[in-house]
């Protein structure tokens, strides 16, 4: 078979280690470079791409392929989804799914006149980006110097569910279900690398799982947290996410990209 990245770091962890565990059956592997732009798949010739790449020029590429027969994981439709999150929102809360309640504001300078802010909160850009905002205020002191770093970013406000300050990353591919712990970066000390987490409680899992049929996601992350009483919160999905430390992981996106590619 001949698997087709989309990535500009074909160097990544598990993208290195997936082409590792494909070499043994002597699959082919081709790294596209997404800011080629749909220009990138002339000449493409693989049975299926993995997207780990979300800029628009990425997703151009891979509606491309898309449109040419190719099956692209996950598609950029998914992918693309995955970045607004306030569309995230409301599409979770439709399916039914734990997620946060979620408001948006077409500028973070808009909450210093918004009536019934749910203090304390979480503010967050709205669109999902490297050094995106994400910030919990406890209180209007701290609004002001957040506006003032932020006054023109779109953002989305979502209550601050107590829990106990870890964040349960479930990681998912194909029908594989990984999972780590890591400080909350809202919690004091900020990120830190995940913890291998090897039992979920009861019903995790299948959670995890029931997110990528509500998005249509092959590969992706849950972030969820433990509140009150156990119950579990969805505070965020991302397509594609850089799993690491995670034994069978690559393993798993190598037989998974081989049974796209099969048909």
């Amino acid at each position: 078979m001949r698997i087709g990245l989309i990535t500009p770091d074909a160097g990544h962890p598990l993208l290195a280690a997936t082409v590792a565990a494909l070499a043994p059956g002597g699959h082919t592997v081709d790294v596209l470079d997404p800011a080629a732009g749909p220009a990138g798949a002339a000449g493409a010739r693989a049975d299926v791409y993995l997207l780990k790449a979300r800029t628009p020029s990425a997703l151009a590429l891979a509606r491309e392929l898309e449109r040419r027969g190719a099956p692209v994981l996950n598609s950029a439709a998914a992918t693309e989804a995955c970045q607004d999150r306030t569309g995230m929102a409301e599409l979770a809360l439709r399916a039914g799914l734990p997620f946060a309640p979620t408001r948006t504001f077409a500028a973070a300078a808009r909450l210093e006149t918004a009536a019934g802010l749910p203090w304390p909160m979480v503010v967050k850009s709205r669109r999902s980006h490297k050094h995106d905002l994400v910030a919990r205020l406890d209180g209007p002191s701290r609004l002001a110097e957040l506006v003032g770093d932020w006054s023109e970013e779109p953002v989305v406000v979502q209550a601050f569910a107590p829990n106990d300050g870890w964040d349960h990353k479930l990681w998912v591919i194909g029908d594989r279900v990984f999972a780590g712990l890591r400080r909350s970066e809202l919690a004091a000390g900020g990120k830190e690398p995940a913890r291998r987490l090897d039992r979920l409680p009861d019903g995790w899992a299948e959670l995890a799982l029931r997110v990528g049929e509500v998005f249509s996601l092959d590969v992706y992350g849950v972030d969820v947290i433990d509140t009150a009483g156990g119950a579990p919160l969805i505070v965020d999905v991302n397509a594609f996410p850089g799993i690491r430390g995670q034994a069978g992981a690559p393993e798993a996106l190598a037989a998974l990209a081989l049974r796209r590619a099969a048909g």
